[in-house]
């Protein structure tokens, strides 16, 4: 029976080298679905994206993310899992002396794609965030919304069906970042989940999704509308 989650963790703990950051995680993340992940800085929300796509390890309880299990994962398998799993940074992290072509081009030559395949692909995920024709462009030409829509497109680009946004409108200003999301929006309806790390409430209130929160060692769902919630607390974190 084929699974229907991205994401699956019971009673794990989060560690951060030797201290452990998260107690007792129960969570899923059903494919397709769109969740928000909040959290005072330092809660452990990068904690948990890094357990996700393997730069920690999980010691305790259960995980699994795209097939593999996270207990048993070996440092060989990482490269695999990452295939499946799309990163959207908040700093863009661009390849600053190549093009948008050629930084889309790096990733598909690193993951083994082949050259008659890769122009396509490319043309396809610039297509797909509505940048095609900044394809000869250089980063530095680009504005930051631009940027980040690369970025998208770079995570796009081996088909994955998880994406991990960690902040990924922090340096924007709200109309750009309403169109992030209105196009994160549109890739959750291909079935490729997103977790999404972030600060800005406003966007969630407007773009309403499940939302979980790190808080005191622990993630909890937060069940009520965003809306319904108090708002003003929300926003001094």
């Amino acid at each position: 029976m084929e699974e229907n989650f991205a994401v699956k963790f019971e009673n794990a703990q989060v560690y951060q080298q030797d201290e452990k950051v998260l107690s007792d995680i129960t969570f899923k993340l059903n494919k397709g679905e769109f969740v928000y992940l909040i959290g005072r800085v330092g809660s452990g929300k990068s904690s948990i994206l890094k357990t996700i796509y393997g730069e920690l390890p999980l010691i305790e309880g259960t995980g699994s993310v795209c097939g593999f299990d996270l207990r048993t994962l070996r440092k060989s398998e990482v490269p695999l899992l990452r295939r499946k799993i799309g990163i959207v940074f908040q700093d863009f992290q661009l390849l600053t002396d190549r093009s948008v072509y050629e930084n889309l081009k790096f990733v598909l030559n690193a993951t083994g794609w082949k050259k008659d395949n890769i122009e396509k692909r490319i043309i396809e995920v610039l297509e797909n965030v509505g940048l095609l024709d900044k394809i000869k462009r250089m980063p530095h030409e680009l504005s930051g919304g631009e940027q980040q829509r690369i970025v998208i497109a770079r995570a796009l680009l081996n088909h994955p069906e998880l994406i991990l946004a960690d902040e990924p409108t922090g340096h924007l200003d709200p109309e750009t970042s309403e169109g992030i999301l209105t196009l994160l929006t549109e890739i959750s309806k291909t079935e490729c989940s997103i977790l999404m790390a972030t600060h800005n409430y406003t966007l969630i209130k407007k773009f309403p999704n499940r939302t979980v929160k790190c808080e005191n060692g622990k993630l909890s769902e937060l069940n009520e509308q965003i809306s319904a919630i108090d708002f003003e607390a929300l926003k001094e974190e």
